[in-house]
Formats: C-alpha cells, structure tokens, sequence
C-alpha cells in the first residue's frame, strides 16, 4: 500500500506545524501537499481532528462558490486550525453563509465600488504624500515599514471606516495584538473586544456620512442587520489594513532583493499594474490557511469523496502556484497574462476591501519607484526580520537608504 494512504483507502493525515518561515519562503509542507494529490488531509497545531486541503485553482473556485461547504457550520466546531484561539466572532461575515451573508456585505458596498475607491484616490495619495514628506527631508536612513507601510494602510482603512486620527494608534496597536498567534489567545481576545465596544459606541451615535461606520449604523437603523453583526464587519474590515501592511511590505522586500525588477518598473511604468498582479500572486500573505468550510452533505471534489460533516480549507496560496495555470509558477514574471490569481479570495467571501487593497499598493509602488528611484536595503538581507506568530506574514521592519 502506498505510504500516502491509509486501509481506509483515504490519503494519510499529514501533521502541518505551519513554521515560522523567513521571507516570502513557500511552505515546503503546502509544497509537499499540493505534489501529493489536489485533495490532501491535514492536521494543524490546534483545535481537533483533520481537515481535507484543497490546492488546484479549479477545485478551490469550485469548492468557495458551492453553497453545500458552509462557513457558518464552522462556528459550532473546534476544528484544527492554526491559531491556537479562534478570530471571528459569530456574527462575522466571514462566517455567514447567503443569503444573509449577502445582506451584510451589501451594506457597506458603497464604500468599495469601484467609484467609492476611486473616489478615495486622491485623498489617499494626499496622505501618502504627507508620510514621504518628511522622510526625504529627514534624509536616509529609515525603517519604510515605520514610516510609511504600517501608518499609510492605517490611515486609509480608518478614513473608510470614519476613524479620528486621534483614535488611529490605538486601532493599530489592537489588530497588531488580535492578528497574533504569540500574544495569546487572552490578550487577542481583550483586544478584539476593545475594538468591538469601540464600535458598538461609534454605532450607537448614528454617524452620517459616506465612511463604513455611518453605513452600518443606516443599516442597523433600517433594520436590516443587528448590532452585533456591524460591530463584527467593522472589526473585520479595519484589521483587513493589516494585510496591506505586510503584503506591501513583503513587495518591497522581492523588488529590492531583484535589483533588474525594481530598474524595469523605474524605467516601463506601464509595467506596473501587471507586476502588482504578479507579486500579489506569488507572495504567501499568510501563514497556512484561513478559515475552514463544513460539508453540509457528501462531495466529490477531484475525484475525492468528502464526506457531510467534514472540515474543508482551501488554499489560496497553492491554487496561486497552480502549475497547470501558472507556468513556472516560482518565478516572478511581471508580463505573465493571462493572472487570475486569488490573492483576495474567490466567491461570495472574496475580499470585500480587495479594491481598496489593490488601490493603496498601487499608489506605494508608484510613488516609492518615483520619489526613491535610489531605494534600497540599508542592512544585509539576512538581518530583516519577519514577524513572529503573525497569521499574515509580513518583514517586521525594511531599513532602507536612498
């Protein structure tokens, strides 16, 4: 019998410690899963059992659109997972299934329209700007990270959710603690429930205006959402800032350790938009997988039959090395066309701020190729830190000169 099944006749539960990785290293286990078949089963550091993993893009875009694996069922289980606490609470919209998870996401849609972004361009360059102001006075050196990848998202996500600038450290220094693994479970808990309360009361003042909270507070006044579930997509839009801290960051990092990469970009700028693409693709913006779907019935995915009951997780940064849609899929190539990559998800639970995201990268890329055209790593490689016990991945700190 081959060692990768069991008498059962299913693949073997394959134990995923989920490392910490220095870089933008790809997960040698998720590597050696996606080489053993396009339906594996995993065991991760926490919660109970096994789960099925799938890696193909076809299988993951089938299996997020199919309305028999529910998110909402997940609620109601400890399954294995990688955080040893569980982030979303239960009245998230990352854990609602349609039609209800409909409701929810339409309420704050006006704010992520292409036009709502758009709407936000200038005023996001404006306050971008502001940050690379006073670095080119200042002079090098710097840590990019300190001074303009962890404040310029910050600044975005809470001009969109209508946060005061005079609350904005706070709301950093809470994701920072709910988005890690190594603050423990209590403080990540403590800090969720401060950011809750802290919308719940900027709820209940009925703001009215264009901004997440004043749409929320619409919603809940006309009845169509409760409280708790705006308070719950609040939270989980104003973390999402995080992620473009470190998927930026992580940019950075490939196009100043590719010298010919960051020259080219300088030099073709209509190269830009593809090359986003391409780096949103290749980078692993998170460590291990997300969230985990429930079967409602039995399944067959790729010839794999999962069972009703059983615990499923796609992975988005498999199905983005996908070699059967991505030639050579470990190298950046920044002219790759066709990209239907999933960096933002797939499906009804497709990043709601994926717009906005792609947005904030493009205006970071853009001014730092063509206000630091002389950018580049202040210290060795070797020296730079990633963050320990992030879920997303991210360097902890760029020092760079110019």
């Amino acid at each position: 019998m081959d060692a990768l099944t069991t008498v059962t006749g299913l693949p073997a539960v394959r134990d995923w410690p989920a490392p910490e990785l220095r870089g933008t290293e790809f997960d040698p286990v998720l590597a050696e899963l996606m080489a053993e078949g396009p339906v594996t089963r995993i065991r991760l550091p926490h919660g109970e059992g096994w789960a099925w993993l799938v890696t193909r893009l076809d299988d993951v875009k089938a299996v997020t659109n199919d309305p028999r694996f529910s998110r909402a069922a997940v609620m109601e289980r400890d399954v294995t997972r990688l955080a040893p606490h569980f982030i979303p609470s239960k009245e998230a919209v990352g854990v609602q299934d349609p039609p209800h998870h409909n409701v929810l996401r339409r309420a704050v849609a006006p704010a992520f329209t292409s036009r709502g972004v758009e709407r936000l361009r200038a005023r996001a360059q404006q306050m971008l700007d502001e940050l690379i102001e006073p670095l080119l006075a200042q002079g090098p050196p710097a840590d990019l990270t300190e001074r303009v990848l962890a404040p310029f998202p910050l600044a975005v996500v809470c001009e969109v959710m209508g946060v005061p600038e005079a609350d904005r450290p706070r709301m950093h220094e809470w994701t920072v603690r709910i988005l890690s693994s190594a603050e423990g479970a209590e403080r990540s808990e403590e800090a969720k429930r401060a950011m809750c309360g802290y919308f719940a009361e900027r709820l209940r003042a009925e703001p009215e205006g264009e901004d997440v909270t004043s749409l929320l507070a619409a919603a809940v006044a006309r009845g169509e959402i409760s409280e708790s579930e705006a308070v719950g997509l609040a939270l989980l839009i104003q973390i999402g800032g995080e992620a473009v801290t470190n998927n930026t960051g992580n940019m950075v990092y490939l196009l100043l350790t590719r010298p010919q990469l960051w020259d080219r970009l300088r030099a073709e700028p209509g190269l830009r938009p593809g090359a986003i693409d391409e780096l949103l693709r290749y980078i692993p913006h998170r460590n291990s997988v997300g969230l985990s779907r429930i079967a409602m019935e039995d399944v067959t995915v790729a010839g794999t039959r999962i069972a009703a009951g059983d615990a499923v997780y796609v992975s988005y940064l498999a199905a983005n090395r996908d070699p059967e849609v991505f030639p050579d899929p470990d190298t950046i190539d920044i002219t790759r066309s066709p990209n239907p990559h999933v960096a933002f998800g797939h499906g009804p639970h497709y990043c709601v701020g994926g717009m906005l995201a792609r947005l904030e990268s493009e205006l970071l890329i853009d001014t730092l190729l063509d206000r630091l055209p002389g950018l580049r790593l202040a210290v060795p490689e070797d020296e730079l830190r990633w963050r320990p016990g992030a879920l997303i991945r991210g360097p902890e700190g760029l020092p760079v000169t110019w």
